[in-house]
């Protein structure tokens, strides 16, 4: 038995060639509908049964329907669960911090700010209470295979980054871009990685990132504001890129096993609420997110 690869990002990223056994499939959640239909299907020629099982989720939904706040984060993670994904990839557009992290370039995130402020970033809460460790929010066996993939596919990559995530939906100004690079230290910025991050956790997901660069953000003296028509420019010219990539991990052999670091085992000891006292209507939501534990 093979590992399941969730995908969320772009149309450059699920419009790929040789997927077999293409399918797009409504998916019901608790938790409302998710951005979109789920393409689910076989990629790669090189595992023991005929391609990796993958599924290819539009964060933003066919079309660009879904603002960054309004992406529905806790359906698209539950919808992949259950699908029967176990690693999730993220491939998202973003500004860079760094002049050696150029428009072009893609980050292989290790960490992450978050300050968006208008999400649901649980699937937990009253009636069912639980904390669970985001210290490493990267699964470093998944961003081993991603940063190995983006190698094969000739891209050029950098491994380890922190990302800022934002509200939105409008870029920064100036000087909250500075304060960003020079005193917070952050690398890299988007919209949408949080709270994805954190609820793949609990979900007990293996999670990675890929921050594919598309600007400076507004802190360089040489570029000026952000412009959406040079992003979809470089976007454009992403799209192959990412698509190779992942075209790339799924070539990579990943048999069905326990994750080293603990990402598929997070609920272990998080849940604080006595089973007496448990919300039966939260517990039942919650099946296919901590159905192993509850």
């Amino acid at each position: 038995m093979q590992r399941m690869i969730g995908v969320i990002g772009g149309s450059g990223v699920y419009d790929m060639e040789g997927l077999e056994q293409a399918e797009w499939q409504a998916v019901e959640t608790p938790w409302g509908a998710p951005s979109d239909e789920i393409l689910t299907g076989r990629l790669g020629g090189r595992g023991r049964l005929g391609g990796r099982p993958i599924a290819f989720l539009p964060r933003h939904g066919r079309g660009h329907v879904h603002s960054p706040t309004d992406v529905p984060y806790r359906a698209n993670i539950d919808a992949l669960k259950r699908l029967g994904c176990t690693d999730i990839l993220s491939v998202s557009a973003c500004g860079s911090f760094r002049q050696e992290l150029a428009p072009g370039d893609f980050v292989i995130v290790s960490d992450f700010i978050d300050r968006t402020v208008a999400r649901e970033k649980s699937f937990f809460g009253a009636g069912c209470v639980a904390h669970v460790s985001v210290a490493h929010p990267i699964c470093g066996r998944l961003g081993d295979m991603a940063e190995a993939a983006a190698r094969t596919a000739g891209v050029t990559c950098h491994r380890g980054g922190t990302y800022l995530a934002m509200e939105g939906p409008q870029f920064s100004s100036m000087a909250e871009s500075k304060m960003y690079r020079e005193a917070w230290g952050a690398d890299v910025i988007g919209m949408t990685n949080m709270p994805e991050a954190k609820l793949a956790r609990e979900a007990e997901l293996c999670y990675a990132s890929v921050a594919m660069i598309t600007d400076y953000d507004s802190w360089h003296p040489e570029h000026g504001s952000v412009q959406i028509t040079e992003i979809i420019a470089t976007l454009q010219a992403n799209a192959d890129n990412a698509r190779s990539l992942v075209r790339a991990l799924a070539d990579q052999e990943a048999e069905a096993s326990p994750c080293p670091h603990g990402c598929d085992r997070a609920l272990e000891h998080a849940i604080l609420t006595a089973p007496d006292r448990r919300d039966p209507a939260l517990v039942a939501k919650l099946d296919a997110v901590a159905g192993r534990v509850l």
